[in-house]
């Protein structure tokens, strides 16, 4: 039985994101299980916005190449995606599409090809990023995931006391076991 390692992120660099505090509810969920997680921090992960010009003319940037090699040694993916009128963010989709091209011969999809993944999103809405995640779901499938059911959080604001302690104990709960679920799936298949 393969232990889980899994790469977890949101697409969302502000400080005291709902979608972070949601992603390491299910962190926690994961580690419990067994797995070796490591946080990613897109802000430590520079890429420019991705335009074929400037990828020609100056190559793969060293942050997509950092992120790389992070996710190549993982097995499983939770990420934590945050909704831009009604869809995907601009950080988000960025970072797939830099990790979405080829390395030294290895095909685009290789970071993603047979990840297991837990996507989540949370939002103060009452939508709390449901009309986003089908979108990330549909992208990650396409590039070889196999993405879980989604867990969305609507009116996060409410997920947390000030503290950090969960104040939503059925949203903490659900995003506790996506964690989980992802770690003792790749055990299951690895």
């Amino acid at each position: 039985m393969t232990q889980a390692k899994i790469l977890a992120f949101a697409g969302s660099n502000r400080h005291g994101s709902m979608n972070r505090k949601a992603l390491a509810i299910a962190v926690i969920g994961a580690r419990e299980a067994g797995a070796e997680v490591t946080v990613a921090d897109l802000r430590e992960f520079a890429m420019p916005i991705y335009d074929a010009d400037w990828h020609q003319e100056h190559g793969l940037p060293g942050g997509m190449l950092a992120l790389r090699k992070l996710m190549m040694a993982a097995n499983g993916l939770l990420i934590a995606s945050p909704e831009y009128n009604a869809s995907i963010t601009p950080l988000l989709k960025n970072t797939i599409d830099w990790l979405s091209q080829s390395v030294d011969g290895a095909s685009g999809n290789a970071p993603y090809a047979n990840k297991i993944c837990g996507l989540m999103g949370a939002s103060n809405g009452a939508f709390g990023t449901i009309r986003a995640l089908p979108h990330v779901s549909y992208i990650l499938s396409n590039l070889g995931a196999l993405v879980l059911p989604i867990v969305a959080v609507p009116h996060a604001g409410d997920l947390m006391h000030t503290d950090d302690t969960i104040k939503d104990e059925r949203a903490g709960k659900m995003l506790h076991e996506l964690g989980g679920k992802v770690a003792q799936m790749i055990a299951k298949l690895f």
